[in-house]
């Protein structure tokens, strides 16, 4: 595995490892046992298109007349990249957030799907995280090993949600506990604190 992809594939899991509306229902749906190969396909195939959406949408328009803003994209990334690592380490100490399941059953496929559709590009953040901020690291790639950087991030969403419900009744009585989370949010802070820190080391910015 190239630096590349395993810094896209670092990036992609702790982006996406937090507890949000569409992984709980991710989640349910494996301790269901309904329908878990179409829900885990599309929230990995809906991150992969939205990721290369970033990382060709930026790199189209980061050309040569504009180049001069790479440095400074870099940079802001890396400081969101620590923002976002400093959320992890405040949930980790404060937060007590444990999985709630809603009581109501999807039987149908169709519903189902509409579900986890509006879950997935019904979110804000989702755009935020694939789009623009793993677009924007990307820029510190090019050609082939930006192709690589994607292609990381999407693995690591793959290996997320078909972990995710495909497990989750192995998983189920320690992710219920709240320790369990301020563990995972810990550990997403470091990662998110170290990426944040290569990036600013690449963009350069300390020359200007």
């Amino acid at each position: 595995m190239s630096l590349s992809m395993l810094q896209g594939f670092l990036l992609g899991f702790s982006l996406i490892f937090a507890i949000g509306a569409q992984n709980i229902f991710v989640f349910r749906q494996g301790l269901l046992g309904r329908f878990i190969f179409p829900v885990v396909l599309f929230c990995s195939l809906s991150d992969t298109f939205l990721i290369f959406l970033g990382i060709f949408g930026l790199s189209f328009f980061v050309i040569e007349d504009i180049i001069w803003l790479k440095p400074y994209l870099l940079f802001f990334a890396s400081l969101w990249l620590f923002l976002y690592g400093g959320l992890r380490f405040k949930s980790a100490f404060t937060n007590n957030d444990s999985l709630v399941f809603e009581q109501n059953d999807r039987a149908k496929l169709w519903s189902t799907m509409s579900v986890i559709f509006i879950l997935s590009f019904g979110n804000p953040h989702v755009y935020l995280d694939t789009v623009i901020l793993v677009g924007t690291v990307s820029l510190q790639y090019d050609g082939l090993q930006q192709v690589l950087f994607g292609l990381g991030a999407s693995f690591a969403s793959f290996i997320f949600f078909f972990g995710l419900g495909y497990g989750s009744k192995l998983l189920m009585p320690v992710m219920k506990k709240p320790n369990a989370w301020k563990i995972f949010d810990f550990g997403v802070g470091i990662v998110m604190t170290f990426l944040a820190l290569l990036l600013f080391l690449s963009s350069g910015i300390l020359k200007y």
